[in-house]
């Protein structure tokens, strides 16, 4: 009776190993290794054909680069104010759009200079001595500085040293 139980665990070990087989290729289970697995459902048996397994390509997965940009020192810009009215300036540079002034004394002025007979100032603020003065519109009694630049500059009297 040995090797008749011997013959009957061989013939149901061979049965267990051929069945599992045959499930495992028709349930059409692929795993990739470091994916997540993919399970797809095998199509209903169609009579007189046979079916073939089901081959299942996983989708590409780019990896994704996070960028974290470093810290930088807080840069504080101030902006010009939008209008400057002053006695007389005294400056390297004067930057504006616009510039109104009865006299200008300066040897490079860049920008259109439309000269007219005078140009009324009212309630101006007192005197500014600073290396750059910049503003959107300036309006001045008058103006020394080595360089003057604006779009529109209306003066009365320009002086190129």
């Amino acid at each position: 009776m040995t090797s008749r139980k011997f013959s009957l665990a061989v013939v149901s070990v061979f049965a267990v190993a051929v069945l599992g087989v045959g499930l495992a290729g028709a349930a059409g289970v692929v795993v990739q290794p470091g994916q997540a697995p993919v399970v797809v459902q095998p199509s209903p048996p169609v009579t007189g054909q046979s079916s073939a397994p089901t081959v299942v390509v996983p989708q590409q997965q780019t990896p994704t680069t996070v960028v974290v940009p470093q810290q930088s020192p807080s840069v504080v810009v101030q902006t010009p104010p939008a209008t400057l009215q002053a006695g007389d300036i005294v400056a390297q540079e004067v930057r504006a759009q616009t510039i109104y002034a009865n006299k200008i004394k300066s040897p490079m002025v860049q920008g259109s200079v439309h000269q007219s007979d005078t140009v009324k100032i009212k309630d101006t603020k007192g005197d500014i001595k600073l290396p750059t003065v910049t503003a959107g519109v300036i309006y001045a009694d008058s103006i020394k500085a080595n360089t003057v630049v604006a779009d529109n500059i209306y003066v009365r009297n320009l002086e190129r040293d």
